[in-house]
C-alpha cells in the first residue's frame, strides 16, 4: 500500500485483516506513519519513482498494490504497474482525470446529462472575472488540478470570490491553478457516497458526511476535512438508489465507453438540493476522513473487494457488508493549520484514548526518539461508533479529551447535523 496518512492507517488496519494475507502474506506499507506500522512493514519507497515501485514489487513478489492518495494516480502510478502485469487498486491516469481535473469531470456531466452545477471553465483571470459577473454571489471558485483539499472557496460575496480568483491565477495553487471552474453554487446538504468498480460491474460501498471547514459550525477556509461520520442517514436508501442510476452507472458507462475504463473506488461528493441529489466533485480514492468511519464499521473484507476490482472481477463478490451502527471521527489538527501548521508538539495519551473504546489512526504523526510528534496538518483521526451520531460523538470527545497534545485543536461539533435531527425526534 502507497500512502502516508489517516485514510493509510485505517487501510492498512483492515487489510490486516484480510484472509488475502493468509498462509504467510504480508502487508508493507510506503512510507507509511508511525500509526500504519502497527499494522504493516514500513518501506522507504517514493511513488513518483514508478520503475523502484515496480521493482520491489518484483522482489517481493506483490499480488495487490493499493493506492492510498490521488496524486501517484494522477500521475499514472497505475499504468506503469499495470503494464508489468502487477495488479493494482486504484484508476489508470486517464481515468483519474476525474479527480484530477475538475473540468473534465464537469465535461463528462454534460456529455452524460449528469446532474451536476452550471459552470464555465476558464484559464486567465480576465476570463475568471468575466465568469463570476455572469454567476454573481454566492459562487464557487474551484483551481482546476490537485490542490490538497483547499482549491476550493465557496464565496458568498463578490468581493471573496475575486480574491480567489486573483489567488489562482496568482500561482497559489502552482499548476492546479493554470485553469479554474466558476460554478454555480448550490443549495442543500452535502455528503459523500462511495461506489466500487472495475470498469464494468458497480458496487455500492457507504455513505458519510465530512466537515470541510475549519471552524465550528462550518466557518472559516475549507480543509481536506475536520471530521466525518458514517452512514449519512441525510442519503436514504431511495436517495442512494437516484445516486447509483443518476450519477455512478452513467459514469461508469460513459468512462467505458470512451476508452477510459475506470477501476476503483469512485468518490462522489454530492449536494442534495430540492431537486435531487447532484454531483459537486468525484474524487478517485477514498476519502479522508471518510475512509476511517466507513472501514470501522466494514464487517466484509476489504482485500477480496479490492483484488476483485484490480483483477476485474467484481461481479463475482458479494455487496460489502457494514455494521448497522455509526462511527465518527473527529480530525486533530496542528496549531495553525490548515495555512501553517506548527509541527513538532509532542502527543501523548492515545492508549488511554483506546482504552476508552476508540481507535486513533495515525494521520501527520512521527517519532521523535520515543516522542511521537505531530510532523503535519492534519494529524490524528480520534474514531469511536455508538448506536446513534449523538452516542458515538461522545465517545469519540470522550477519547479526544483523553489525548494530552497541548499544540493540536479540533471542532468540536462534528456530527452536529445528526445529533440535533436524533434531538429533535426525541
Amino acid at each position: 500500500m502507497l500512502g502516508s496518512g489517516g485514510r493509510e492507517h485505517a487501510l492498512a488496519w483492515k487489510l490486516a485483516q484480510s484472509s488475502c494475507l493468509a498462509n504467510g502474506g504480508k502487508l508493507f506499507c510506503a512510507p507509511g506513519n508511525p500509526g500504519v506500522a502497527q499494522a504493516a512493514e514500513l518501506v522507504n519507497l517514493d511513488a513518483t519513482d514508478h520503475a523502484a515501485v515496480i521493482a520491489f514489487c518484483d522482489t517481493q513478489t506483490i499480488g495487490l498494490v493499493v493506492v492510498g492518495p490521488e496524486a501517484p494516480l494522477v500521475d499514472g502510478l497505475g499504468d506503469a504497474l499495470r503494464a508489468e502485469g502487477i495488479p493494482v487498486f486504484g484508476p489508470n491516469k486517464a481515468a483519474a482525470q476525474l479527480e484530477g481535473s475538475k473540468g473534465f469531470t464537469k465535461d463528462l456531466c454534460q456529455r452524460a446529462n449528469i446532474p451536476t452545477a452550471g459552470y464555465v471553465r476558464v484559464n486567465s483571470r480576465d476570463a475568471a472575472h468575466a465568469a463570476l459577473a455572469q454567476f454573481g454571489a454566492p459562487v464557487v471558485i474551484k483551481a482546476d488540478g490537485l490542490a490538497a483539499g483547499k482549491g476550493v472557496t465557496v464565496a458568498m460575496t463578490m468581493a471573496e470570490a475575486t480574491a480567489a480568483v486573483d489567488d489562482i491565477f496568482a500561482g497559489r495553487f502552482g499548476e492546479a491553478g493554470a485553469e479554474a471552474v466558476i460554478e454555480e453554487f448550490m443549495t442543500g446538504e452535502e455528503a459523500s457516497f462511495f461506489a466500487l468498480t472495475d470498469g464494468a460491474t458497480i458496487l455500492a460501498f457507504a455513505s458519510a458526511q465530512d466537515h470541510k471547514r475549519v471552524g465550528e459550525g462550518d466557518t472559516g477556509p475549507n480543509t481536506g476535512g475536520m471530521g466525518a461520520y458514517s452512514p449519512a442517514p441525510v442519503l436514504t436508501p431511495e436517495l442512494e438508489a437516484e445516486v447509483m442510476t443518476r450519477i455512478i452507472a452513467p459514469t461508469v458507462k460513459t468512462m467505458a465507453d470512451e476508452g477510459m475504463p475506470y477501476s476503483g473506488v469512485l468518490f462522489a461528493g454530492l449536494m442534495l438540493t430540492d431537486a435531487g441529489p447532484k454531483l459537486i466533485e468525484y474524487n478517485c480514492r477514498f476519502g479522508d476522513p471518510e475512509c476511517q468511519v466507513m472501514l470501522s464499521r466494514m464487517t466484509s473484507d476489504l482485500g477480496e473487494l479490492l483484488l476483485a476490482c484490480a483483477e476485474d472481477r467484481l461481479a463475482t463478490c458479494a455487496a460489502p457488508r457494514f455494521a448497522p451502527d455509526t462511527a465518527l471521527t473527529v480530525v486533530m489538527a496542528a496549531s495553525g493549520y490548515p495555512d501553517t501548521p506548527r509541527k513538532g508538539g509532542t502527543i501523548t495519551g492515545i492508549a488511554a484514548a483506546e482504552a476508552a473504546g476508540a481507535k486513533v489512526f495515525h494521520a501527520g504523526t512521527a517519532l521523535a526518539g520515543d516522542n511521537l510528534v505531530a510532523s503535519g496538518g492534519r494529524v490524528l483521526n480520534v474514531t469511536a461508533r455508538g448506536a446513534t451520531v449523538t452516542e458515538a460523538q461522545s465517545r469519540a470527545y470522550a477519547a479526544v479529551d483523553a489525548i494530552i497534545a497541548p499544540d493540536l485543536f479540533c471542532r468540536r461539533d462534528i456530527g452536529y447535523r445528526e445529533v440535533a435531527r436524533e434531538a429533535a425526534e426525541g
